[in-house]
């Protein structure tokens, strides 16, 4: 079920010239995905909980959050995947607080799929980093959530992915391509693994990319007029522009 934003927010937002990146819909192998591309990646942010420590868990309460702030949302999806009572399942850091540690050992379900990886954002740099790589050389990140499995490492898709799989599922994920931008894709319908990563590799140029979850995947698009209701989430990734 998709909700319509109202005209004269989506009238302001698309007034706003760092919108000129955005989202689209794409096609890749019979599929279709939503992807958003961010230029500037200190236009980012990673969001839990409000000023109470209340879990902000959807798109329309992140709204309110930051209206309170002068800044309206372009974009937003789930940003990693969370426990039952939302936290983070692994590295959490926001405006450089880290609420979740990094969890590097293999593990039940995709999460502990490894290779998996951890996505940081300090200033105008996003990159897109392999977990055990973080732990050994750790930057430093404004923003950072940590995933798995990873959809590409070094331009190798994840070992494990298969291009006959019958596991399909609603998944989201981010990769960075080789300028720098990173994309943050969603699917929407049903899709593998293995086809998913391949649209991250060949088609956004993006080395490095990261699954955030799947079946709960959500996508909040400003541009696009769209709001997709789902399951309370745990961390939100989306990027948060100063009102007009």
């Amino acid at each position: 079920m998709l909700a319509r934003i109202s005209a004269a927010a989506l009238a302001c937002l698309l007034a706003s010239p760092a919108l000129a990146d955005g989202c689209r819909d794409v096609s890749h192998l019979g599929d279709s995905y939503t992807v958003c591309t961010v230029d500037n990646p200190a236009t980012l942010g990673l969001w839990l909980n409000d000023n109470d420590g209340l879990v902000i868990g959807e798109f329309f309460s992140l709204e309110e959050y930051l209206a309170e702030q002068g800044k309206t949302l372009t974009f937003a999806m789930n940003g990693g995947m969370f426990h039952e009572d939302r936290r983070a399942v692994g590295l959490f850091i926001s405006d450089y607080s880290e609420q979740a540690r990094l969890v590097t050992r293999e593990g039940p379900g995709n999460f502990g799929l490894l290779p998996n990886g951890v996505f940081c954002v300090e200033g105008q740099t996003a990159q897109v980093i392999e977990s055990r790589a973080y732990a050994a050389n750790t930057p430093t990140c404004r923003i950072a959530t940590q995933s798995g499995p990873m959809f590409v490492i070094d331009g190798k898709l994840h070992p494990k992915f298969t291009p006959d799989s019958t596991s399909k599922k609603r998944r989201n994920g981010v990769g960075v391509d080789t300028q720098g931008r990173p994309h943050f894709v969603i699917s929407n319908g049903f899709v593998r693994f293995h086809d998913m990563a391949t649209l991250f590799r060949d088609e956004l140029d993006s080395p490095n990319a990261l699954f955030l979850d799947g079946t709960v995947s959500r996508l909040f698009s400003a541009e696009l007029g769209r709001s997709d209701a789902g399951p309370r989430m745990g961390p939100i990734i989306g990027q948060g522009l100063p009102s007009q």
